[in-house]
């Protein structure tokens, strides 16, 4: 148990490098590391954690290596430029706990730039906020991981244990990144991962499947239209029964422990279309990509029979795509819930780190998104407890995270290495 005058010491000097840590965040954000892209932002990470006296281990993430590792996601893009960093700390004379404090590097796409009020990659401050693409998903949070071990060497200590600090990419496509980590070998007593929670730490998170349809069609000019088949159109009748499979997946919440409070837990978007190729042509193809969530416990197997069952059906009342089915292929996330298990003790130190910063107790709370928590949780029996700043707009126009909060989560942050770990004089 820590001493009350070092807790108080470790506090403020969480603060005293407050101007630093706020600097550094947006550096980071300023580098726009969207997938494929990671590598400038991931090369300023290694030097900050060379600079900080961490082996720092930097490598390419290699398909053939997880690819055969139970939460692996399959993927059609480039791996060529994919690295992974980690920044180990050993301890002189281990006596503590072990841990991971494991972020993600990439960002999602900005959009149209002009709907933003400043461009996505310029940082700013304003009324308490940093604004930018990644600032709060989660780059406040990865930085916080450098700051609170920071804090703990500005009075005078380290961790009394291994500490694992993992910056990882591919987090919002397939977590493949944190898959190349167990894969490296890093394993620990526990895990935090600091993604912007608003101050609460997720209980459970639902799992997460991307796929795309395509769809054929039969081009005619558009005088006659009506002897042709309209791909668009019939992308869009498949799009209706998805919608159609979505609501009736929600109607199974009530057997769910996590969710079935939750107005709408399942969500199914369609986050990418593309069609034709000419104004006056009835269109022979599109393509859809969609995003589905499911419940903890459902099996993702089944969840994929569903959907392509669902798919083939609505297919057959096509006069067309009765005889031309569309293609369904599944890349990307095909991630498995997550409940927090077994992290009783880790979690009874961060509620009391966080009961000293914010003096209240730490809420749970069951999350509709994913994050790489389900790599160490379900793969490596190592509990991970998902906590971290307010943020608002993340994957949207002026994303944002809040100063104070990011300043309090890394002061909470720091308390719970302290006392996970333990500490050595330097």
């Amino acid at each position: 148990m820590l001493e009350a005058a070092l807790k108080d010491r470790l506090v403020q000097a969480v603060a005293a490098g407050f101007d630093a840590q706020t600097k550094f965040t947006a550096d980071l954000v300023r580098i726009p590391s969207r997938r494929g892209r990671e590598a400038p932002a991931q090369d300023l990470m290694a030097r900050a954690m060379a600079s900080r006296g961490l082996a720092v281990d930097r490598w390419k993430v290699e398909i053939d290596d997880i690819k055969n590792m139970r939460g692996f996601s399959p993927v059609n893009i480039s791996y060529d430029d994919a690295w992974n960093v980690v920044g180990a700390h050993r301890s002189k004379r281990p006596k503590g706990r072990s841990l991971i404090l494991n972020g993600h590097i990439d960002v999602v796409p900005e959009g149209p730039i002009e709907m933003w009020t400043s461009p996505p990659y310029e940082p700013r401050i304003a009324d308490g906020w940093l604004y930018g693409r990644g600032g709060g998903d989660m780059k406040a949070g990865l930085v916080s991981c450098l700051f609170a071990l920071d804090a703990l060497k500005r009075i005078g200590y380290a961790p009394a244990a291994d500490v694992f600090v993992q910056s990882v990419i591919e987090e919002e496509c397939t977590g493949n990144g944190a898959l190349a980590c167990l894969q490296r070998g890093y394993r620990a007593e526990a895990a935090l991962i600091p993604e912007p929670t608003n101050e609460t730490y997720t209980s459970a998170q639902v799992g997460v499947m991307w796929f795309q349809v395509k769809v054929r069609g039969i081009p005619v000019h558009v005088l006659r239209a009506d002897a042709g088949a309209n791909a668009i159109e019939s992308a869009f009748r498949l799009i209706q029964a998805l919608r159609v499979l979505e609501e009736e997946w929600n109607t199974r919440k009530h057997k769910d422990a996590h969710f079935h409070d939750h107005h709408h837990p399942i969500n199914f978007n369609v986050g990418k279309i593309e069609g034709g190729d000419w104004a006056s042509s009835v269109p022979a193809w599109c393509t859809f990509d969609m995003r589905v969530g499911t419940y903890p416990d459902q099996d993702l197997a089944s969840a994929r029979a569903e959907i392509e069952t669902c798919i083939k059906q609505a297919a057959h009342k096509d006069a067309f795509l009765r005889n031309m089915a569309p293609e369904v292929t599944w890349n990307g996330f095909q991630a498995e819930g997550y409940v927090l298990k077994g992290a009783e003790e880790p979690l009874k130190v961060l509620d009391g780190a966080h009961r000293s910063v914010f003096g209240e107790g730490l809420a749970p709370v069951a999350s509709t998104g994913t994050t790489d928590a389900r790599f160490f949780g379900l793969y490596a029996d190592i509990p991970a407890i998902v906590y971290g700043p307010v943020s608002e707009n993340i994957h949207g126009f002026d994303e944002r995270v809040s100063l104070e909060s990011m300043l309090k989560t890394t002061q909470a942050m720091a308390l719970f290495v302290a006392e996970w770990c333990g500490v050595e004089k330097l």
